[in-house]
């Protein structure tokens, strides 16, 4: 397949009191179409600076994004950014939030295509009730289908469950995997979680400290574990304590971290 997202070299840092601090340093990656590749790294690393400067939502000082081959210079309809911070407006109905993003087509045509996705995410017969009716878990199920309904090439998730107990977690995740049968989508996740990397994606992009580059990168897709995976899975276990190595996690045979380390 082809790269659908090429990031070359590029390099980004922040000026305080007269002084620059790096961020990123001379980062390259290519995202295939269709690839789901999920980036961890330490705290602070800058995963979130990255996902922005992909994004379009911050440009780097060195080096190019490109989008199908074409320079990103700002935010593309292209791309739908998922957020933990939440993007539903309570002021509107399910089907309300699902139709804010559609501008082409009918009144009925709009409705029937929100009405789709909001039953593609489990919310039949939520269609009327307001955001301070829902679950936190089925917020998230809106602000999915309000990124989906749209029908974009790209996903940016910006850790979008970390707000979310694990049952819940789990069930969305399942939910969205459900989803990407359905419909061919590019994605790239920014997680803290490593488990959560292994469980959805197709590769693993490690970053190091700041000024963050990438450390190593991890194949999920050829240990062929299909989904939904067991994370208990020997491979997908020994992957896992690999990632967190690099992570500078050290473990016992027990599976218990016994030591940080610098990454």
């Amino acid at each position: 397949m082809d790269a659908k997202i090429v990031i070359d070299n590029i390099g980004k840092g922040f000026t305080r009191n007269g002084k620059t601090l790096p961020v990123i340093d001379n980062l390259s990656l290519k995202v295939k179409d269709g690839e789901f590749v999920a980036i961890v790294g330490p705290s602070g690393c800058g995963k979130s600076t990255l996902m922005k400067m992909i994004s379009g939502f911050a440009m780097p000082d060195t080096g190019a994004v490109r989008i199908a081959g074409e320079m990103v210079t700002g935010p593309s309809p292209k791309g739908i950014v998922i957020s933990q911070h939440g993007s539903v407006f309570p002021w509107l109905t399910v089907r309300e939030n699902l139709m804010f993003g559609l501008n082409r087509g009918t009144l009925r045509e709009k409705t029937e295509l929100a009405d789709h996705y909001a039953e593609m995410v489990g919310l039949k017969g939520f269609e009327h009730a307001y955001p301070r009716e829902l679950s936190g878990g089925m917020l998230k199920r809106v602000e999915i289908a309000r990124a989906l309904v749209v029908k974009p090439e790209i996903l940016y998730m910006d850790e979008p469950f970390s707000a979310l107990d694990a049952l819940m977690n789990l069930r969305i995740r399942n939910e969205l995997l459900r989803i990407l049968q359905e419909e061919r989508h590019t994605v790239i996740l920014i997680t803290h979680d490593v488990e959560e990397a292994l469980y959805l994606a197709d590769r693993i992009v490690v970053l190091s400290q700041r000024p963050t580059t990438i450390q190593r990168t991890f194949q999920v897709s050829q240990l062929s574990q299909p989904h939904p995976r067991r994370l208990s899975n020997p491979q997908l276990q020994q992957m896992k304590d690999e990632i967190l190595s690099e992570l500078g996690l050290d473990l016992d045979v027990s599976g218990d971290v016994v030591e940080q380390r610098q990454a």
